[in-house]
């Protein structure tokens, strides 16, 4: 195989790998590093003993992104205040069941469940889960016993299924919510919203320590639509608000200046009553975003 070949079928595969290792990691900076890693050590790989070269590219990107996951998980112990997925955009030209696939796949509360699992619990799920890798092939990936595998994502899969994480809510509904969130925030309006939120609807801000923002998680119905009406109404106020796709749902971008400087994306139950608002305003995680067009005004 010549270096142009061994590239060109390195970046035929590149758009999996960086799937693969965002979800691992939350962080599309991080999935980049996992898959560049990658890439190098491709390069250096005796391709002779490489009978699928698939195969081997997804053992090794999983295995990177596992050893980044655990260095992750010590590094957040210093994290300030609430940590959530970086954002990203996720356009959905795609047909219907690949959108459903990607928006149940993607979503900050189905990320966040992931965090709960251990590194290899989560490589393995994702691997067979979502990205179609059978068991044996799992297994060869993680260095286990396909048993232990199986155990691994039947353990995984049953957490995943009780958080009930992997649902998709009517884009209609997504919809209706957006237009009460602005109406509660800038409207100062919160009645039809309060129909939309779970009793139990949380609110999480994650400034990272580098902006000012909430340092805890709001609980309760009353506890956010006073904060909204409150607080938010005056740090928002002058923020163009625009619509887009974000993490396989409708979410929203907030720019001043042509620059973004915070997104909100939601999470719904089976019912599709509102259960999560997950706010972002740490600038390292917005970087990506400032040239993502919008659906429309909002």
């Amino acid at each position: 195989m010549s270096p142009h070949d061994e590239t060109a079928l390195f970046e035929e595969l590149r758009p999996t790998l960086l799937g693969l290792a965002y979800r691992m990691l939350g962080s599309r900076a991080d999935a980049e590093d996992a898959v560049q890693d990658t890439f190098l050590k491709w390069k250096q790989a005796d391709k002779g003993d490489i009978d699928n070269p698939s195969a081997w590219l997804t053992s090794a990107c999983t295995r990177r992104c596992i050893d980044l996951a655990r260095s992750a998980h010590r590094s957040r112990v210093d994290y300030v205040g609430p940590w959530l997925p970086e954002p990203v955009h996720t356009p959905t030209e795609g047909g219907a069941e690949e959108a459903l696939v990607l928006a149940s796949s993607l979503t900050t509360a189905f990320l966040l469940m992931l965090e709960r699992l251990t590194p290899k619990e989560r490589a393995a799920y994702l691997l067979h889960e979502v990205f179609d890798v059978s068991y044996p092939e799992t297994a060869r990936t993680l260095a286990i016993e396909e048993a232990a595998c199986r155990k691994l994502i039947s353990r995984a899969r049953a957490s995943i299924d009780q958080a009930k994480v992997r649902h998709v809510t009517p884009v209609e509904r997504q919809e209706q919510l957006l237009a009460a969130f602005k109406d509660a925030v800038v409207g100062g309006s919160t009645e039809q919203l309060a129909a939309l939120l779970s009793d139990d609807i949380e609110l999480r801000a994650d400034g990272g320590g580098k902006v000012p923002t909430l340092l805890q998680v709001l609980h309760g119905k009353a506890e956010v639509l006073e904060y909204l009406e409150q607080k938010l109404r005056q740090y928002w106020d002058g923020y163009q608000w625009t619509v887009a796709d974000l993490n396989g749902g409708r979410g929203l971008v907030l720019r001043k200046g042509g620059h973004t400087v915070a997104t909100a994306s939601f999470a719904y139950d089976e019912a599709g009553r509102t259960t999560d608002i997950y706010i972002i305003r740490n600038p390292d995680k917005l970087t990506g975003l400032d040239g993502v067009a919008a659906l429309q005004e909002h």
